[in-house]
């Protein structure tokens, strides 16, 4: 396993004052996006439905000496988005950049004619529509940086259509093709637009997961070991660096060879 404090190298000082936002960033990956940005010298404006985590991941960068906040954020409500953008920007000066993460499931394990309506709507309500909200909040802010760029977390699942997790694979296969379409819509104010597919990575939110999944993955990769919040921090960062200024409408796999293109 990769160690959690090691900051990729290339980001480092690349990134250093750079005005970042990030949804879903309390805890897993986001919470390792927060982490990695800060101690590359980012400043960041994290949000979070998951109060209690995202204050105390706040609380702790801030006594490490990093310019980090934590503002509620709930991706269902179009006014929670529109305000979160407000208050960060607001607080930085402005946002050059933004890193759409929050993401549910809840429809994992059912066969599609078992997910109820409900849960399908609440599962494109966050991860569709919230980022669409999030990237048309944040493009005044990003246009007026100069540099702004926008990093989609999309899913593997998407690419080789992981079954029993329909509304989950649905919802990020949109936001794949949504990074296509925004890509030549906000091109023309300079920003760029990418999605990452990370593959089935340990953290929290999939903890769930049943083991012969895992192990399917494990299996299944180039790089036959668990794929950890550290192997993702780094394309994403690399993708907020100036380095990537003409990289735009682009989709990477980060799975360890799982899916290849």
């Amino acid at each position: 396993m990769l160690d959690s404090n090691l900051v990729n190298t290339s980001a480092q000082g690349a990134l250093a004052g750079r005005r970042v936002i990030v949804t879903g960033g309390a805890r897993g990956l986001g919470a390792a996006f927060v982490n990695t940005l800060a101690k590359s010298g980012a400043r960041v404006v994290f949000g979070d439905v998951l109060n209690d985590a995202g204050e105390a991941l706040a609380r702790s960068l801030i006594a490490q000496g990093h310019d980090v906040a934590f503002l509620s954020l709930d991706l269902a409500q179009p006014e929670s988005i529109n305000a979160f953008v407000e208050a960060a920007a607001l607080r930085m000066g402005g946002v050059d950049a933004l890193i759409n993460n929050a993401a549910i499931t809840n429809s994992g394990g059912k066969f599609a004619s078992e997910i109820a309506v409900s849960t399908w709507d609440a599962v494109m309500d966050v991860n569709v529509r919230g980022t669409w909200l999030m990237c048309t909040a944040a493009q005044r802010w990003l246009r007026d940086s100069g540099r702004g760029a926008i990093v989609n977390i999309a899913s593997d699942t998407a690419l080789w259509g992981a079954p029993k997790l329909l509304a989950y694979v649905a919802s990020k296969g949109a936001v794949i093709a949504m990074t296509h379409s925004l890509a030549r819509e906000f091109g023309a104010d300079g920003i760029t637009v990418n999605a990452i597919a990370p593959g089935l990575t340990e953290v929290e939110a999939t903890a769930y997961v049943p083991a012969e999944r895992h192990a399917f993955y494990l299996e299944g990769r180039a790089l036959q070991r668990p794929q950890v919040p550290e192997d993702v921090t780094g394309p994403v960062l690399f993708l907020l660096t100036d380095a990537a200024r003409f990289v735009t409408g682009q989709l990477l796999p980060v799975n360890g060879g799982f899916v290849m293109n």
